[in-house]
């Protein structure tokens, strides 16, 4: 039986280690040519090396798949538009993204410094503008459509303390994941997100992570999700945030309330009639 994704050619940054060498075993398993992309870098994004990416390509070859590394960061627009050419160069073409790479510098508001807030901003956000947009060109030229598959995060839909500035570029990946579901869907290619739980070198020591192990939070749950948004199957999904928690899968929705309406006839709002409403608005 053919492969969930056979034939396609699929680019996962951050793919090293934890989600991201999870996403590419499981994208190789079911028939993809993978990109293995990763800088080889520590969690806070220090240091660098090629043995991380290299290991995973081995591992997919070991398996009977195929794979190339790419060491190029996210982050630029050098690095972005590398990463996509090694997929054309050695693979011909372009059918998967998944943006994957991030780093963590948690610190609090009062004590995070410009540049830990500029760095993770970078890595993540402008990272997954990058690559999404290098990558939806690739995919355009095609003219095959494709799949595009971005990381945000509880912290970023949710909150979460000593996180400002990773939460501050998981919500700007959800933005920018709802934007480009629109703006691609002409061109046949979906844009989604996952927004995963589990347990990484990365995660580890936070304080949600108490009491997790491998196989209840594992890296290794959150890939049939991304394998699924990359599949035909999901041809008709874009536009969507799946989050996954261990074995729970479910949508994230932005809500709002069905508000109060004021008949403009009246006059506008003021501060005491809203905080008299509040009750009233908020539900």
């Amino acid at each position: 039986m053919a492969g969930l994704v056979e034939g396609k050619v699929a680019v996962v940054t951050g793919a090293g280690g934890g989600i991201g060498r999870e996403h590419a075993l499981a994208l190789a398993r079911e028939g993809a040519r993978v990109v293995v992309n990763d800088l080889g870098t520590d969690r806070h994004g220090g240091g660098r090396g090629a043995e991380m990416a290299d290991k995973v390509v081995e591992e997919i070859r070991a398996a009977g798949g195929e794979a190339v590394a790419s060491y190029d960061t996210v982050s630029t627009r050098e690095g972005a538009d590398g990463i996509v050419w090694t997929a054309l160069s050695r693979f011909g073409r372009l059918d998967v993204l998944v943006n994957n790479a991030g780093i963590l510098r948690d610190r609090t508001l009062l004590n995070m410094s410009e540049e830990d807030f500029d760095r993770v901003v970078d890595v993540h956000l402008r990272g997954t503008f990058l690559c999404t947009q290098a990558a939806a060109r690739a995919m355009r030229l095609q003219g095959e459509g494709g799949r595009i598959v971005n990381t945000t995060s509880f912290s970023g839909l949710i909150g979460n303390f000593g996180q400002g500035n990773y939460a501050a570029a998981k919500a700007g990946i959800y933005g920018l994941t709802r934007v480009c579901a629109l703006e691609l869907q002409k061109l046949g290619i979906t844009v989604n997100a996952v927004a995963p739980v589990a347990l990484t070198r990365m995660t580890s020591d936070l304080a949600m992570m108490k009491g997790a192990t491998e196989d209840s939070l594992g890296p290794q749950l959150i890939a049939p999700a991304v394998v699924f948004l990359a599949s035909e199957l999901a041809a008709a999904i874009t536009g969507q945030v799946i989050g996954v928690e261990g074995g729970k899968i479910f949508v994230y929705r932005m809500e709002r309330t069905e508000g109060v309406l004021r008949d403009p006839a009246s006059g506008t709002w003021t501060p005491r009639e809203i905080a008299e409403a509040w009750e009233r608005i908020g539900r």
